[in-house]
């Protein structure tokens, strides 16, 4: 078994840092190389020089920032192998949404999986998860705490039936919303589905990409007003937050943190992150000898694999 490098991947101001390979992943700057798992903010950022991702993910970016989204793209498909300083590099699909991507790196005999944001459970709007085995996990840890654990977004997504007023529906703008249009299209058909105009580009990206999420239409304000059951009209979370008085409506956000149900009027639990159960089963599948911890809290893991697997938080 080759020596894995403890160094091979560094937190510095910028970003995840391969100094092995010269490349960021999902850097927190622009920078030359970025490695770009998937499209959310926080993940892809403006102005970096060359940009390695998959299609949908250049897409969203695009949309997002126009010019400034990279110098340049490189689209990598899922499986397809490329080399950045000597680091072999493959995507697999991440199950987290459309486009993302976990992130296999090979560097003399020893894999390093970086998995950038995941979830194990299956999504009709999204490639679904492929974990492969690796020397090193490089993972999020956003819901790692045992006392976490995902609702099936299947049965959550049918509370929406029992509310007969109008349902103002606070998601995230790319991932999320697509993926309740399409839960909402499966499971509450006699809902009519509108949409907030800064969704729609992304409802549009998903749509060239060959995803079906079902029957929506651009927000009306005249449909609200004169129909006060039956609707729900999707809202990005600034829009959901700035109408706190909003009448007529009954408030609910979709999410896995527990804080953010506050004051709402029914709990919505759909996340898009793997919860605790998720993370040790895809430990079991990727078999690691070691787990690098990042976004979130890697502490109640590494106590729980104590003795069994050496767990190092890096952030």
């Amino acid at each position: 078994m080759s020596n894995i490098l403890q160094d091979f991947i560094e937190l510095t101001k910028s970003g995840l840092y391969c100094r092995y390979g010269d490349f960021y992943l999902d850097p927190q700057e622009a920078v030359h190389n970025a490695v770009i798992s998937h499209a959310h903010g926080d993940h892809a950022l403006s102005g970096n020089h060359q940009v390695y991702c998959t299609k949908a993910t250049q897409l969203f970016m695009q949309h997002r920032y126009k010019k400034f989204a990279a110098a340049a793209f490189h689209i990598i498909n899922y499986k397809e192998q490329f080399v950045l300083n000597g680091v072999n590099i493959k995507f697999y699909p991440a199950g987290h949404m459309l486009g993302s991507a976990m992130i296999l790196m090979e560097y003399k005999g020893v894999k390093y999986l970086y998995t950038g944001d995941y979830k194990t459970e299956g999504d009709d709007t999204c490639e679904a998860i492929e974990l492969v085995n690796a020397d090193v996990l490089i993972t999020e840890t956003t819901f790692a705490n045992p006392d976490v654990g995902h609702p099936d977004a299947n049965e959550e997504i049918q509370k929406l039936n029992g509310v007969e007023s109008n349902i103002m529906l606070g998601a995230y703008a790319l991932g999320k919303s697509q993926r309740l249009i399409a839960l909402i299209n499966q499971h509450c058909a006699d809902k009519r589905i509108l949409v907030h105009h800064s969704i729609m580009p992304f409802v549009h990206i998903y749509e060239q990409m060959g995803i079906n999420l079902g029957k929506y239409q651009p927000y009306d304000r005249k449909i609200m007003k004169q129909q006060l059951t039956g609707n729900i009209y999707i809202v990005p979370p600034m829009v959901f937050n700035s109408y706190i008085r909003a009448i007529n409506v009954v408030r609910v956000f979709a999410t896995g943190w527990q804080h953010l149900q506050k004051g709402n009027a029914l709990h919505l639990y759909i996340s898009d992150h793997v919860d605790w159960k998720g993370i040790i089963k895809t430990i079991e599948t990727v078999k690691p000898t070691e787990v690098w911890t990042l976004h979130g809290d890697g502490k109640q893991l590494k106590n729980h694999f104590e003795d069994k697997l050496t767990v190092k938080i890096l952030n």
